[in-house]
């Protein structure tokens, strides 16, 4: 069973809930109906914002048809309203459209993805991430920089130590411009690129980079992710997930998903370099790397 992280499950029971539904062919002004709720109750449990209790819980799955499932939603359920969100001791510095892209990443199986212009927050050394906050942010307090540097470095938990689940598996195509972007000074970026061979030889991180020859690609249009679920969340398509300045945007449309599956399969096979030739050009860029 996946880390009871209360947001993500909340989630993830409104998203599968619905589903059904919709398979089914049923509207959400038929659920409120059959369950005697107002008219905006299936609304708010299906994007998330409330739980439901275990008896509309069984209704629902029995008309939708698929009473054999009602055990483990019942499950999820009790560990949702038990859960607790890992970051709340830094919710001074999370905005709230970032909280869920968190849950998602703290219970997921799978995160890949193109990273255009930076490194990943999961590889990111503190140097480098406090470089880039101060860059978009320069206005920032010191304190508050350091409070976001701590989150960021919080979250590469997932890489190594989880208490219900494997490392999370992650595979991450950067662009070369990202690793000769000098962040935070000569110093600090070679580092950073010895931080990413390193975390490649983790058995659940892949690197690869796609080459400045590479020319135009599917992810000319600007970094994503794509998350997937441990087996127990059947038939989720995942999530896709890509942000701005100043908010995220999650995609949880099937086809749409599976756009950016293909796009990602394109860079990864006809794009990038093999792990082992990315990994030697990141070690070349590194000696590259003037003081």
């Amino acid at each position: 069973m996946v880390e009871s992280s209360r947001s993500a499950l909340k989630r993830w029971i409104g998203v599968e809930l619905k589903r059904l539904r919709q398979r089914a062919e049923y509207e959400r002004a038929d659920v409120a109906e059959r369950l005697g709720k107002t008219a905006a109750w299936p609304g708010h449990v299906e994007v998330g914002r409330n739980l439901p209790s275990a008896a509309d819980l069984e209704v629902l799955l029995t008309w939708y048809g698929h009473a054999d499932r009602i055990q483990f939603f019942r499950t999820l359920l009790s560990r949702a309203k038990k859960g607790k969100d890992w970051w709340i001791g830094f919710s001074d510095v999370t905005p709230e459209w970032f909280t869920m892209y968190l849950g998602l990443e703290s219970i997921a199986r799978q995160l890949s993805g193109y990273d255009a212009m930076v490194v990943h927050g999961l590889f990111q050394l503190p140097e480098y991430a406090e470089a880039i906050i101060r860059e978009v942010n320069p206005t920032l307090p010191d304190a508050e920089v350091n409070r976001r540097v701590e989150l960021r470095m919080a979250r590469h938990e997932v890489l190594t130590h989880r208490t219900d689940l494997e490392p999370l598996q992650v595979w991450r195509v950067i662009d070369e411009a990202a690793l000769r972007r000098v962040v935070g000074g000569p110093a600090v970026m070679r580092r950073q690129l010895e931080r990413l061979i390193k975390l490649a030889e983790l058995s659940n991180v892949t690197v690869q980079v796609l080459p400045a020859a590479a020319g135009g690609h599917p992810g000319i249009e600007g970094a994503f992710t794509i998350m997937d679920y441990p087996a127990e969340f059947e038939d989720d398509p995942g999530t896709v997930w890509f942000e701005s300045r100043i908010r995220g945007t999650f995609i949880e449309d099937p086809a749409e998903i599976a756009i950016y599956r293909d796009d990602l399969t394109r860079i990864q096979v006809n794009k990038a370099l093999k792990p082992d030739q990315s990994i030697a050009l990141i070690k070349q860029v590194a000696k590259e790397i003037t003081r």
